[in-house]
């Protein structure tokens, strides 16, 4: 395991969600690893990059999972969809235009 991997268990453990950290919080930490000499600059900076990006990949969990639950609740819950309506819509459409070629088709 690397340092910052090791980094990032502590932080956890500390029970500081890298979700509610700022950038500007993550750079002070990394500046004091750095002179307190835990850290050099380059893995400092190194350090910032990979909590901002384990910071967005938790975002977007976070994200896409309530985006499923929400999905999940409206359909139980019998909540016509936009999608439902369109899908209704075009059906219509279809079958309009299949009765007005059904009555063009019609001896006069």
């Amino acid at each position: 395991m690397t340092e910052m991997s090791e980094m990032f268990k502590k932080m956890s453990l500390f029970g500081i969600g890298v979700i509610s950290l700022t950038q500007e919080k993550i750079e002070e930490f990394s500046q004091e690893m750095i002179k307190k000499g835990e850290l050099s600059r380059e893995e400092g900076r190194k350090f910032v990059k990979e909590v901002l990006s384990e910071q967005e990949k938790q975002i977007k969990e976070l994200e896409d999972k309530i985006n499923n639950r929400v999905k999940e609740t409206l359909e139980k819950s019998g909540v016509v969809m936009k999608s439902d309506i369109a899908t209704l819509e075009k059906k219509i459409e279809k079958l309009e235009k299949a009765i007005q070629a059904m009555g063009k088709k019609e001896p006069k």
